[in-house]
């Protein structure tokens, strides 16, 4: 084997062993566990709270519901899918005057995962033509209804 035939190979098994390592992506923002520590159950408001940790991404559904801060690590592993390796979900609650009533800490272990339903209505005139429509709307009018002349 020449010189540079042995270069090419040890390039190619380099570019092969960095294609086969794993990437990781972090999403989303979680407080740290110390910055959770000054919440008080009872005693912390949202007011106080937005300006220690600072307001989430998201929040609830109802307005006042609760804060939901929520990380997300995920590795890639050459051509495979996306996989999520860990999620931290921090919950905050808060009852009718704002105070904090709870904050929870939920892991992926915790997750589960959710079927969404689209509720799209399909359409069951696929296939069919809008003459072929109108010529099957003939045999179910009368021409007593199409003239408008309702005895009844």
């Amino acid at each position: 084997m020449t010189r540079q035939g042995a270069k090419a190979l040890v390039l190619v098994a380099a570019i092969a062993l960095a294609g086969c390592q794993p990437l990781y992506e972090n999403h989303g923002y979680v407080p740290p566990a110390d910055q959770l520590a000054g919440v008080q159950v009872g005693k912390t408001t949202r007011d106080e709270l937005d300006g220690m940790i600072g307001r989430p991404s998201s929040s609830g559904v109802l307005a006042g519901s609760g804060w939901y801060y929520v990380q997300s690590r995920w590795r890639t592993y050459g051509a495979f899918a996306p996989k999520e390796v860990d999620r931290q979900v921090v919950a905050i609650s808060f009852d009718g005057k704002g105070v904090v009533s709870d904050v929870a800490r939920y892991g992926l272990d915790h997750g589960e995962v959710v079927t969404l339903s689209r509720r799209v209505t399909e359409s069951n005139i696929k296939g069919i033509g809008i003459v072929r429509q109108l010529m099957g709307s003939f045999g179910r009018i009368s021409p007593d209804q199409a003239l408008g002349h309702n005895d009844k």
